[in-house]
């Protein structure tokens, strides 16, 4: 960041000397949009349905660039899909291991991609995370009630 000196509109902005906005300033309200985007709206206001239908008779006639618009708003590619393999059930914070090795083996074996069973193996840290939290309550809890 620059130094406070150095910065010419310095006396004009909402910020602190770090850059970061001044306490009591949050920048602008949530939902704010773009001056340009606004415009564009107001251009496009009250013409949607017939810009849609022109793109749909566009595509009818051969256009591929409006095919594919229409195509990828009708049906969008999915971004995720669930799958299905054996996972040992996990009850305490040492069977996470046997899950992991499920998941290791699920993906060497091509049941999964290597991108779900990272995803999958996320999931089981999270929760040998919760058991474990879960695990040390329950001891706290037993230390303390003994004293």
């Amino acid at each position: 960041m620059t130094d406070e000196s150095e910065r010419k509109n310095v006396a004009n902005t909402y910020t602190d000397e770090s850059g970061k906005f001044a306490q009591g300033n949050p920048g602008k309200p949530r939902g704010t949009r773009h001056r340009v985007t606004r415009a564009v709206e107001e251009l496009l206001e009250g013409q949607s349905e017939q810009i849609t239908q022109k793109a749909v008779q566009m595509a009818l006639e051969g256009d591929s660039t409006a095919l594919r618009l229409c195509l990828e708003r009708i049906a969008p590619t999915r971004k995720d899909a669930p799958i299905s393999f054996e996972l040992p059930p996990i009850s305490t914070a040492g069977e996470a291991s046997k899950a992991s090795q499920a998941v290791l083996k699920a993906v060497s074996d091509g049941e999964i991609t290597p991108l779900e069973g990272a995803t999958v193996m996320g999931l089981v840290e999270q929760y040998r995370r919760v058991l474990e939290t879960t695990e040390l309550e329950r001891r706290i809890a037993a230390l303390e009630a003994a004293k």
